[in-house]
């Protein structure tokens, strides 16, 4: 048994002892109210003995019980002492304590008892009723100590969960655009240097201003128009890309990157398998925090499935959604030659 009193051994009674001490106070000058600083001084040295009864009790001797040991019996025994030690305490004890405060001059005895007993059935009424208050806070305290340090650990669980999902999300990203590079440089493409200075760009906004939780809308609709600049540098005139947005507040903050994954979808599964006529469109729209985002792209595969398989980046982009908006709502389906991705979320349901 650990005999060191820490902080947080102290707290809940920190916040206990001003109350039970009004409360005790504010009886006892309601019967005596002509003798305030007498009543005063009596519930001070009072409420002293029982405050260090209470918390070797609660914080060392009831710990101390209920150690695991080779037999309950031991742990049932030890309790009837304590039970019977704490008893003497709150009694006999607590009436020698009224006695040394008498003699000191610090307690003021008030009217009297018809005997011993009725003086030590007295004191173990206070006694007993301060268990009891103390022990109901000293476990309202516990619960909320605990509530808060699970709260605070479902917190950090999300936050590492969310900035996985981040560092999955940004090599693949990087992969991606990388091999878009490779193909520009194997042909020869005199557009190689300029996509490599636009990835240049696109890396380093992605170092420098996506550290953060939240970045500015029109950030992020920069990203993704540098984003469609470079794609575009692979394709011929014959793919058609039409990127529009219609922003209240282009200030107002979202987090980072998360509309990017729809926009690389179209490009990496839809108009670099498209054979003929390829296109992107790309929408944007937040009004009252109401954000909607829709992707259409091309793509060769004319059958229309109910159930479209996810890739890495929207199940990555579901998952970031559902840790950090409670009203959100990403549909993908796929129509005959067009797949439609609709991203909506309401921006002040941040969790």
């Amino acid at each position: 048994m650990s005999l060191l009193i820490s902080k947080q051994k102290l707290r809940p009674y920190i916040f206990a002892v001003p109350v039970f001490f009004s409360i005790s106070f504010g009886h006892s000058l309601i019967s005596f109210p002509h003798n305030f600083f007498a009543v005063l001084f009596n519930n001070i040295w009072h409420i002293v003995y029982v405050i260090v009864l209470n918390f070797i009790l609660f914080e060392f001797s009831i710990p101390f019980v209920l150690r695991k040991r080779k037999t309950i019996f031991y742990n049932i025994l030890l309790g009837i002492l304590l039970l019977w030690v704490y008893m003497m305490l709150y009694s006999y004890g607590s009436y020698l304590w009224r006695l040394l405060g008498i003699q000191l001059h610090i307690y003021t005895p008030f009217g009297t008892f018809k005997s011993l007993e009725a003086l030590l059935e007295n004191q173990m009424a206070y006694s007993v009723g301060s268990v009891f208050f103390f022990g109901i806070i000293r476990h309202i305290y516990r619960y909320i100590k605990l509530k808060q340090a699970a709260q605070q650990l479902l917190i950090e669980k999300k936050t590492a969960e969310l900035n996985y999902l981040k560092s999955q999300t940004n090599p693949h990203f990087l992969f991606n655009t990388l091999n878009n590079i490779y193909s520009l440089a194997r042909d020869k493409s005199d557009l190689a240097p300029e996509s490599i200075l636009r990835l240049s760009k696109i890396l380093r906004f992605m170092l420098y201003e996506t550290g953060g939780d939240y970045i500015a809308i029109d950030q992020e609709i920069k990203m993704i128009s540098d984003y469609i600049a470079l794609e575009k540098l692979r394709y011929d005139d014959s793919l058609r890309i039409n990127f529009n947005y219609d922003i209240e507040d282009t200030k107002q903050a979202m987090p980072p990157l998360l509309l990017m994954p729809l926009v690389e979808n179209a490009f990496k599964h839809g108009v670099s398998e498209t054979r003929s006529q390829p296109f992107v469109d790309v929408h944007l729209s937040i009004n009252k925090r109401q954000l909607v985002f829709v992707v259409k792209n091309s793509t060769d595969d004319v059958s229309a499935e109910k159930n479209v398989k996810e890739n890495i980046g929207l199940s990555n982009l579901r998952r970031q959604l559902e840790l950090l908006y409670k009203e959100y709502d990403l549909v993908v389906h796929q129509d005959l030659s067009v797949f439609i991705a609709t991203l909506k979320i309401n921006l002040a349901s941040h969790v």
